[in-house]
């Protein structure tokens, strides 16, 4: 049922329409919502330089306010006054007058309070102040009613005190609804409104936060920390976040994102229409026969005769021209020919050359296996009836497999020992390109390891991989497995292995990858390789 289920879901995914589709939907919401994410920033942005600058400007005018409530008791500290008289009341309202911010001014000893607005109910209500600094006292948010000419702000000096309106503060800014302007006292621990509603204190979970942004951005709030001289307390501008409001741009990358979405289907479409093509040539190379096996010659370095060679797919098209085995062989991994394909190669071989394997015992031919391959007890039973059809035996068909074919080590272990067991010979092809570690190689039932040509190339000249050959040569040696070196082209190379202890190798140094008849010629004649190549006829 799973396969069942899994071969639908197969045969859907691969299909072009639907994978066209898939393509633009995906791309489309990818493409939306990045432009969403990119607005959302402008707009936290946004706010974020809206509340910096409303930040400095409360700031600004809480410098000069307070400046000038400092400096107006200053001057009503040095005047010589001391009574609740009509000269005092002069006094108070002269002040007022020279500061502007001075909305009211008072005097109060034991027994009277004194105002420049007896009239009205300004700083009747006495009580300890908020702060109390070595020269000024100060008391915050000393009314609640809202109206703009009550006092909002009060300091202190001796019997002197003077406020502010709290139309004096909010003329330069004007909060919006649920903000507040608060100072924070006892080191974060309390918070007065001086503007606005009251707040939860502390607004975040940990308070002051470690950064040192001056602006704090939550999901349901902006919180603005302004700097003061003063360590005793901390002025900080809360504002409710007014919502997302996306930009109009953003509407305009909607329609450009759905239209680009659908190009890149359309392109998707496309490239899935020419794999598919592919696939259906693919199979139908196989019915027609494009299909060939070529056989590249493994040498004995010392005796330059021929003990081998690796079987070859190729696929030559009715016009001559060749596929590269890179672009069909994982296409054919990947639609499950892959099996199809080995089991030609394995029939194939036997065919051409199963006489010619009769004959010369000491010969065999190596195929490689694909991942699939390797994770299966299949190839062995497909194996053994071939053989005994073609009456060769088993130690002259070896199996290549790649590190990077070993899914799952401890199943391609059992599957490659039950291929050792009957006979056959097991190879690590490209070693070191994978990630096959020495403890795993230790654990493989395997006979030889052959080097990737990318290091025999790198032999003699002073590349960073120009060392990994013999390292690996070595390590075979000191595991007792033997070693092919691959793509050996210079006598030099050759030479060079030879002396660190390879026995085989082939590349074209010695031949090219040659057909069925090439192959049983170079083997019948028992040719030495004498200062000239087999050149490539296929």
């Amino acid at each position: 049922m799973m396969t069942a289920a899994r071969e639908t879901f197969r045969s859907w995914f691969y299909r072009p329409w639907f994978l066209g589709l898939l393509a633009a939907a995906v791309s489309a919401t990818l493409l939306m919502t990045g432009s969403l994410f990119v607005a959302m920033h402008q707009v936290e942005q946004n706010e974020s330089l809206e509340m910096n600058a409303q930040g400095e400007r409360f700031l600004a005018r809480l410098e000069q306010l307070f400046g000038q409530l400092r400096e107006s008791l200053d001057d009503l500290e040095a005047q010589p006054l001391r009574a609740c008289d009509y000269e005092m009341i002069a006094t108070l309202q002269q002040v007022s007058f020279n500061y502007r911010f001075v909305y009211e001014a008072a005097y109060m000893d034991d027994s009277r309070i004194c105002s420049n607005r007896p009239r009205q109910e300004g700083l009747s209500l006495i009580r300890a102040p908020d702060i109390q600094g070595p020269t000024y006292s100060y008391w915050l948010n000393t009314t609640t009613e809202p109206d703009e000419n009550r006092a909002a702000l009060m300091l202190g000096r001796g019997n002197f005190r003077v406020a502010t309106s709290r139309g004096h503060l909010t003329d330069m800014v004007d909060l919006s609804p649920g903000s507040s302007l608060l100072v924070v006292l006892d080191h974060g621990k309390r918070a007065i409104p001086v503007l606005g509603v009251s707040q939860v204190w502390p607004p975040t979970e940990a308070w002051p936060p470690k950064k040192r942004d001056a602006l704090q951005v939550t999901q349901t709030r902006l919180i603005y920390r302004m700097p003061t001289d003063n360590p005793e307390y901390q002025l900080v501008l809360i504002t409710p976040r007014t919502g997302l409001h996306i930009p109009a741009v953003w509407w305009w990358l909607v329609p450009a994102s759905l239209t680009l979405g659908i190009f890149v289907g359309f392109l998707v479409y496309l490239l899935a229409c020419q794999r598919q093509s592919l696939d259906a040539e693919l199979t139908g190379a196989i019915r027609r026969g494009e299909l060939q096996v070529l056989y590249q010659p493994i040498f004995d370095l010392d005796s330059r005769n021929c003990v081998g060679a690796e079987a070859l797919l190729r696929w030559r098209r009715p016009d001559g021209s060749l596929t590269s085995p890179d672009l069909f062989i994982p296409m054919a991994e990947n639609s499950g020919q892959i099996r199809q394909m080995t089991d030609f190669v394995l029939q194939r071989l036997l065919e051409q050359l199963g006489q010619l394997l009769r004959a010369n015992p000491q010969l065999y031919i190596s195929v490689n296996l694909a991942a699939c391959d390797v994770m299966v007890p299949r190839i062995g039973q497909v194996m053994a009836r071939l053989l005994t059809l073609h009456r060769v035996a088993a130690r002259q068909i070896a199996f290549e497999v790649t590190e990077r074919g070993l899914i799952d080590v401890v199943v391609a272990r059992e599957n490659l020992q039950a291929l050792r067991d009957v006979g056959h010979q097991v190879l690590i092809d490209d070693f070191g390109t994978g990630y096959c570690s020495l403890a795993y190689l230790q654990t493989l039932p395997v006979d030889c390891l052959k080097i990737d040509k990318a290091f025999i190339d790198a032999l003699g000249h002073d590349a960073a991989s120009s060392g990994v050959a013999p390292h690996i040569i070595h390590m075979a040696q000191s595991l007792h497995l033997k070693v092919i070196a691959e793509g050996i082209e210079l006598e030099s190379q050759a030479a060079l292995l030879s002396s660190e202890g390879v026995k085989f190798g082939q590349g074209w140094l010695f031949a090219h990858a040659l057909s069925a008849v090439q192959f049983i010629e170079l083997i019948t004649r028992g040719r030495r390789r004498a200062g000239r190549r087999v050149e490539d006829e296929a």
